[in-house]
């Protein structure tokens, strides 16, 4: 079975942004510090270096996840600035994800999450099933890598979406999450067992499927570990690196759960009478900080994952 892909993405942070990243990083150094490095720190499966020059490097299986949330920092922080930003095998080194065909001209059930790297919103899997003949309705409608897609075109293709493609999703509240997490279960088996419960969903209604495809977060071994407790555990998954490029049930499970987090964002707003906005970022924890006032701290255990570092600064700016 192939490794999970160790991916590389550097970042130009601006001073203001390093002195947030410092601070973050405080009690998660390494001991020994690369030349000409700041520091160099592990943040679960990603080790991130930041250099006196202001590169700031991630590496690792989830590296993606934690250089978007400070690129959303840097932007934020500096928005009339130009992003320098760049993963190594991108599109700006001129270097395609190989595409395996089989799996890609197959019937396959997929899945693929949303919502890890937001402080607010909860966690959507989905689990979706696609024939063949489904291949070119899909193509023609655009759909890809949801990352490559803007939230208006997921709008509107998805209603086409639903009523074709058949799908499992779940949703993690962040009370559930918050929970999960002081029980001492970390993000990937909270994320693990979400997969197995709407893939199980799937084929145990449609069993006329070649491969079952989940986007690889953590090594097969290691991902059958995390549900060791779980009675009933859906086997022979084809894991993929940039799955959602290599298979189009994987790419309708991650736009069909980015969908269902939007309109969660929208019903937290709506409700809260504010725009709650996404990521990890200075915005989030200025609104953070006028919802605490509003209505208590108490409210971020329901609405936010409270083990980000977002919670110690929204209670200290509510102050």
């Amino acid at each position: 079975m192939k490794k999970p892909e160790v991916k590389t993405i550097t970042l130009k942070v601006s001073d203001n942004t390093k002195e947030k990243m410092k601070e973050y990083f405080e009690e998660k150094k390494r001991l020994k510090t690369p030349p000409y490095a700041v520091f160099q720190a592990d943040e679960e499966d990603t080790v991130v270096t930041l250099y006196e020059s202001g590169k700031a490097v991630f590496q690792g299986i989830s590296a993606d996840i934690d250089a978007n949330i400070w690129k959303e920092t840097e932007k934020h922080l500096n928005p009339n600035k130009k992003l320098e930003f760049k993963e190594a095998g991108s599109k700006d080194n001129k270097k395609k994800t190989t595409i395996n065909q089989k799996v890609y001209y197959s019937n396959s059930i997929g899945s693929d999450e949303t919502g890890t790297g937001d402080y607010f919103g909860p966690i959507v899997v989905t689990a979706a099933y696609v024939t063949k003949e489904n291949i070119p309705f899909l193509e023609k409608l655009g759909v890809k890598d949801s990352k490559k897609m803007t939230d208006e075109h997921i709008i509107k293709i998805i209603p086409e979406i639903k009523k074709k493609i058949p799908y499992a999703s779940m949703i993690l509240t962040n009370e559930n999450y918050n929970k999960n997490h002081k029980e001492n279960m970390n993000l990937n088996t909270m994320k693990a067992v979400l997969h197995n419960k709407v893939l199980l969903s799937l084929t145990e209604k449609y069993n006329d499927y070649d491969y079952i495809v989940v986007d690889q977060f953590a090594e097969p071994y290691i991902y059958y570990r995390y549900l060791k407790n779980i009675p009933k555990v859906q086997r022979n998954i084809t894991f993929l690196t940039k799955a959602e490029d290599q298979c189009l049930a994987v790419a309708c499970g991650a736009i069909i759960s980015r969908y269902i987090l939007i309109q969660e964002f929208d019903k937290l707003s709506k409700e809260l009478g504010i725009s709650i906005p996404k990521g990890a970022g200075e915005n989030v924890d200025k609104i953070g900080a006028q919802l605490v006032k509003k209505y208590g701290a108490q409210l971020l255990n329901k609405i936010a994952k409270t083990n980000f570092k977002n919670t110690e600064k929204i209670k200290e700016l509510a102050k």
